[in-house]
């Protein structure tokens, strides 16, 4: 399968920039995947779509502040270092910017409190860092660091919580699992009361959210590995769920990836508590064991995830329902409106 099969004209003015004063004030366009009906809502009318005996899935994972600037040690230049994923101690994989010039052995210096020196590198601006300080490390990134917003973000974010799910919980992310800033507490309650489950994984959001497809063969991609945790307590309620005829809803390409990373982990169909890295890459031909409906939002064009929705409802119906809310002048991206898949 070729890449630009997933591709789409979408004028920069659709690419929301700043989130909503209210979460769940978002629109909501809902696919039919059997039949590739488009329906046009707010999100708090996804009570309405979800039945008694679902559960919904959530990605609990929280963003640090990644994004840190300093300047290089010897010359003073201007340096940018995003941080992608803690590898033991204080070494992190990251990406540095200018990249040509940040080679092994540089010291970038980040105000009084914090020294980083590049270990090894690695390509498209991947280094792995070591960095010195005094103190606590998450307490200086909580006061260097910013939140890492995607490059087709221009604005600043005046409230940092705004990128993060009212239900984060376990730090490590390097982007918010965007499906889920549309969710309040009072929303959530309300699926509750109508006798849906909601249950939680984590997995950290890492390089492949900011990396581009570098090949034109969707099956030559490889995807970057991302931690994953899948609690006992979450499979005893996906499988309660699966057991009595419910559906599994997954908010976000997190979330799915989580489940279907497990689902392939036990093949009898029977899920068990797992962790670990997961590289799992979803395209058309996929199947699921076991995601049934997904809430997303708009992806970017030949995206893998992109791709991970077309194969839940078909490229398809997602192109004429990514044409619709391109014509509706839906809002796109980490800001922007949702989809939901049933």
């Amino acid at each position: 399968m070729n890449v630009n099969d997933y591709d789409f004209e979408l004028p920069e003015a659709l690419i929301a920039q700043t989130p909503l004063l209210e979460r769940s004030a978002s629109r909501l366009l809902t696919l039919n995947k059997n039949n590739g009906e488009v329906e046009h809502h707010t999100f708090s009318d996804i009570v309405q779509y979800l039945s008694p005996g679902d559960t919904l899935v959530l990605n609990d994972t929280r963003v640090i502040p990644a994004r840190l600037f300093g300047i290089k040690e010897d010359t003073g230049a201007k340096a940018e270092v995003l941080l992608l994923k803690q590898l033991e101690g204080d070494r992190w994989e990251a990406l540095v910017k200018p990249g040509k010039k940040l080679k092994k052995g540089a010291v970038i210096v980040f105000g009084d409190e914090l020294k980083a020196v590049i270990e090894e590198e690695g390509d498209m601006g991947g280094r792995v860092l070591s960095f010195s300080y005094e103190g606590i490390f998450q307490e200086i990134l909580d006061r260097l660091g910013q939140m890492p917003l995607p490059p087709y973000i221009k604005e600043q974010l005046d409230d940092r919580e705004r990128y993060q799910t009212v239900y984060a919980r376990h730090e490590g992310s390097a982007a918010a699992p965007t499906a889920g800033l549309h969710f309040t507490e009072q929303l959530l309650d309300q699926i509750r009361e109508k006798g849906v489950s909601i249950a939680f994984v984590t997995l950290h959001v890492g390089l492949g959210t900011f990396r581009p497809m570098s090949v034109d063969t969707i099956e030559e991609h490889v995807m970057h590995e991302e931690y994953y945790s899948l609690s006992q307590e979450t499979a005893d309620i996906l499988n309660a769920t699966k057991a009595r005829g419910g559906r599994v809803v997954a908010v976000g390409t997190t979330s799915c990836r989580t489940l279907e990373t497990v689902g392939n982990t036990f093949a009898d169909g029977v899920l068990q508590a797992s962790s670990g890295w997961t590289q799992i890459f979803i395209y058309p031909g996929y199947e699921f064991r076991v995601v049934d409906a997904m809430i997303t939002n708009f992806h970017l064009p030949k995206s893998t995830l992109v791709m991970l929705v077309s194969a839940l409802a078909g490229r398809e119906n997602i192109m004429h329902a990514y044409q619709e809310a391109i014509d509706r002048e839906y809002r796109f991206f980490s800001f922007g409106d949702a989809m939901f898949i049933y």
